[in-house]
């Protein structure tokens, strides 16, 4: 939006990408350090925390069971958001059932996801 409303009042195309990039750049730069994705796997990355989503297929076991049942404090990882298969984001608590199509973002480290992904996904 803001390299049309540039370029509609004016402004030439060059000045308007090299704003556009310069302004892209720094804003990825404030982005680094707070969340490690999947490529960031160096000796000092692996233990950092990182979010992940894991989409339960509609005939997975866990369906209609509490979260609380997935026991994940145990395995290392932490529920920080659910969204329900009509895409909105739903309050929970342990008691809370799923529901086929339903997305947990989980936060935790690297293989902490990884077993809870396994657990989730199992069976």
């Amino acid at each position: 939006l803001a390299s049309h409303a540039l370029a509609l009042v004016g402004v030439p195309m060059r000045r308007v990408i090299r704003v556009v990039q310069e302004q892209r750049d720094a804003r990825y730069s404030l982005l680094k350090g707070y969340f490690h994705g999947a490529d960031d796997d160096g000796v000092d990355e692996i233990d950092h925390e990182r979010l992940h989503t894991v989409t339960l297929p509609a005939a997975c076991r866990w369906v209609g069971k509490p979260l609380g049942q997935l026991a994940l404090p145990g395995l290392g990882a932490r529920l920080v958001s659910l969204r329900r298969a009509n895409g909105k984001a739903s309050a929970f608590d342990d008691g809370t059932p799923m529901e086929g199509g339903d997305t947990l973002v989980l936060g935790g480290k690297a293989q902490a996801l990884s077993r809870a992904e396994d657990r989730l996904l199992s069976g």
